[in-house]
């Protein structure tokens, strides 16, 4: 199934006109399952801010009540972080501003409530190696 898989994308990659736009963690596992298996290590890259807060009483709650709601529903990791004095929810972990900002619209077109607290942001990110 795996070589069925790596077959079909390398034959719609190189049709005209198709831009096959993918998290790049989909290369990395196929690497993993033709290569073996690799290290999760950490780099730069970029992830999708969507909450932020400083409010003491509530920011905690909310950003694990959103977390929550979207861990399932996305196809990207859910991270909620404490930097304080913020509660942050940041989704993915794109090695590419273009990665990113076409996940942002995606998230956004689904999720249209959010769109005024989501932007990019610059992060260390998990990458399979």
């Amino acid at each position: 199934m795996k070589l069925i898989l790596i077959i079909l994308l390398s034959v719609f990659d190189s049709l005209p006109g198709v831009q096959i736009i993918q998290d790049s963690a989909i290369y990395m596992l196929l690497d993993e399952a033709i290569h073996g298996k690799h290290e999760l290590v950490e780099m730069d890259g970029y992830r999708v801010q969507i909450y932020s807060s400083n409010q003491q009483q509530t920011a905690k709650s909310e950003a694990l009540e959103l977390e929550t709601k979207l861990k399932d529903a996305l196809n990207q990791t859910v991270y909620v972080q404490y930097l304080p004095p913020f509660w942050k929810v940041r989704i993915g972990d794109f090695m590419t501003y273009e990665e990113a900002r076409e996940y942002k619209k995606l998230f956004v077109s689904q999720y249209p409530e959010l769109m005024g607290d989501t932007y990019i942001v610059r992060d260390k990110i998990q990458v399979l190696k």
